[in-house]
């Protein structure tokens, strides 16, 4: 899916483009959307429940509906058919309407290369297509997936955003090594589902944001560098001039932000195979 840029008659405009949409069904087009698909999304200012800030940055931006993602896919041997390619404000992938054989309407995560009137199916017998969702010890070794279970049963937690995708490498015994994202190797239970295919928006990490509006549309409040603070608000702070240095990159609590280890979970080491680096 191509990129559109645009004719730089402003500075922000110089380096700004946006993705041209052209593999979205168009509005005048799409099919009444149920209501039960879509529910309110109210904003958090990145706040908790005590109205703290704990995460920052977070604020503003465009009014959203969510759309209800069917990531379980536990309609399991009732065809369906793709009723349009849509834009979801919440991620980065594209989503596929999908109208089941029975009457029944969901969203489902869009591959790359489904299109409006292609048939899917969540079925072990199922083809190697692109939306079709199997169990892995029913995949060829070698395919790309995406929206994978980690337990079965649990719904699709691996893979789901923009061009994503993983391999599956080997079958041994109830497992299965499949190479995830960040290029780790891990063991998963042949019982979990993945769908095929890699996800849709391929080109959404070339994107150039371009101007800080458009930033705040998308709910971004401005970041500030820890060097242009004062120490008692960074660690990076203070200094006379534009000074920069003292110490490797931290947070403003002090903890390492490269290459630091923070994973606790010993519950699950030995299901690595093989680890990113």
């Amino acid at each position: 899916m191509p990129l559109k840029s645009f004719k730089p008659i402003t500075p922000s405009l110089r380096y700004k483009n946006v993705a041209d949409f052209s593999v979205l069904t168009p509005k005048d087009k799409q099919p009444k959307k149920p209501r039960k698909l879509t529910s309110s999304l109210t904003k958090s200012g990145g706040r908790n429940q005590y109205g703290k800030m704990t995460v920052r940055h977070i604020g503003g931006g465009h009014k959203r509906k969510y759309r209800l993602v069917d990531f379980a896919r536990d309609k399991r041997e009732i065809p369906a058919k793709v009723a349009s390619i849509e834009y979801d404000p919440n991620r980065t992938a594209y989503i596929a309407l999908l109208h089941f054989a029975d009457g029944e309407k969901r969203y489902i995560l869009a591959p790359l290369n489904l299109s409006v009137g292609d048939a899917v199916i969540a079925s072990d017998q199922a083809d190697i297509k692109p939306g079709n969702n199997l169990s892995l010890s029913f995949i060829p070794v070698g395919t790309l997936i995406h929206n994978i279970e980690v337990e079965p049963g649990k719904g699709g937690r691996i893979a789901r955003s923009a061009g994503n995708f993983a391999q599956l490498m080997a079958k041994e015994g109830e497992y299965c090594q499949v190479k995830m994202p960040s290029g780790e190797i891990r063991l998963l239970h042949s019982r979990c589902r993945a769908s095929i295919g890699q996800i849709s928006n391929t080109d959404h990490e070339n994107l150039t944001i371009g101007k800080a509006g458009r930033a705040r549309w998308l709910g971004v409040r401005p970041t500030n560098r820890g060097v242009s603070m004062n120490p008692i608000d960074h660690p990076h702070g203070g200094g006379e001039g534009k000074s920069s240095g003292g110490g490797h990159p931290r947070t403003p609590w002090g903890v390492p932000t490269k290459g630091y280890k923070t994973r606790n979970n010993k519950r699950t080491d030995a299901f690595i195979v093989k680890r990113r680096k």
